[in-house]
């Protein structure tokens, strides 16, 4: 596929609002009209659903808080310390933001204290314990993974469980996670756990409007998807990176400088969480993606322009894009497993 240099789009700093203006009854009408399509195509969870989702969370925390204490016990620790053993599980992700659509997972943090460990403890033990119980289906662990996960459906809800072990001793039901100094002398493994949650409450703090940065994420994570970009593995844009986005005129970003880092450079669109590590979360975009990404958002600048004069829709910004008519060739992969555990 060709890329001709001359299609880089312009690199603009955007830290005031480009308009301070109340929006127009053409603006309030569009806004309208976006709420009724997300609301036909079914971006929206039901009621009975949210109260589910609430219900797994709260048996999952009873479930780590009888883990913990067990543990404590079994490496032979007194009866108060059993007694003040505690962990604390946090979401993040789409769950926590409040952008999630029916049937979505729920990415968790479980924080623990120093004498919890990860491999034998929560890959171990836990993993015993909820391969016992019936609520619980399709449980897989990934101890490997870039970012060590649990991964099982709790009741047919799915679930993504990281595990972070914290310097203390008690964790108190109140912990706030986003003290820098929580991550002092941390494993890596357990500082890239925290990552999620740590971002997710950040961007939450910083946008002046949580209703509006909601709606509009909903809007992009939808356009997106429609339109076949959005995949961080596959070198697109995930949940993180669309977030940070929407909410980036609130961040400040001055933490990544690539002209100090020489390894920064090689980013070809480098999107910066905004805490303490800050991280490129973009970092598997390539040069084929980032220019499919580039036609993509001029088409939906263009749109959007025509819509200000009401020479096109909602529904045109978000027709699905054609891919299996816009190639040539195609590549099929077919993974296949004994059974459901192996996959």
């Amino acid at each position: 596929m060709a890329m001709p240099k001359s299609n880089q789009l312009p690199r603009i700093e955007m830290w005031e609002p480009i308009s301070t203006a109340q929006p127009s009854e053409m603006d309030r009408s569009n806004t309208r009209e976006l709420l009724k399509l997300m609301e036909d195509v079914e971006l929206y969870e039901c009621h009975e659903e949210a109260v589910k989702r609430q219900e797994v969370l709260g048996r999952l925390d009873q479930i780590v808080k009888a883990w913990v204490k067990k543990v404590t016990e079994a490496k032979g620790y007194n009866e108060e310390m059993v007694g003040k053993a505690n962990v604390v599980i946090f979401t993040f992700g789409s769950y926590r933001l409040g952008v999630n659509g029916p049937c979505a997972d729920i990415d968790t943090l479980c924080v623990g204290s120093r004498h919890v460990t990860r491999e034998e403890d929560f890959f171990g033990e836990l993993h015993r314990m909820q391969a016992e119980l019936p609520e619980v289906q399709e449980l897989h662990p990934v101890p490997d993974a870039f970012v060590p996960v649990m991964k099982f459906k709790f009741n047919g809800v799915s679930i993504d469980l990281l595990y972070a072990k914290l310097g203390l001793w008690t964790i108190p039901e109140d912990l706030n996670i986003s003290l820098p100094s929580l991550l002092l002398d941390l494993d890596e493994k357990s500082v890239l756990s925290l990552n999620g949650s740590r971002v997710t409450d950040k961007i939450l703090h910083m946008v002046p409007n949580v209703q509006n940065f909601q709606t509009t994420l909903r809007c992009i994570r939808y356009w997106s998807k429609q339109r076949g970009i959005y995949s961080n593995v596959a070198g697109f844009l995930g949940g993180i990176n669309w977030a940070v986005l929407v909410a980036w005129g609130s961040l400040a970003l001055q933490s990544w400088d690539p002209k100090r880092n020489f390894r920064d450079k090689k980013h070809l669109m480098p999107i910066i969480t905004p805490v303490y590590p800050c991280t490129n979360s973009s970092y598997y975009v390539s040069l084929s993606t980032l220019y499919i990404m580039q036609q993509e958002f001029q088409r939906g600048n263009e749109i959007c322009e025509a819509m200000d004069t009401n020479a096109t829709g909602w529904n045109t910004l978000f027709e699905p894009s054609h891919f299996f008519e816009a190639y040539k060739n195609y590549l099929q992969i077919d993974i296949t497993a004994q059974n459901d555990m192996k996959t």
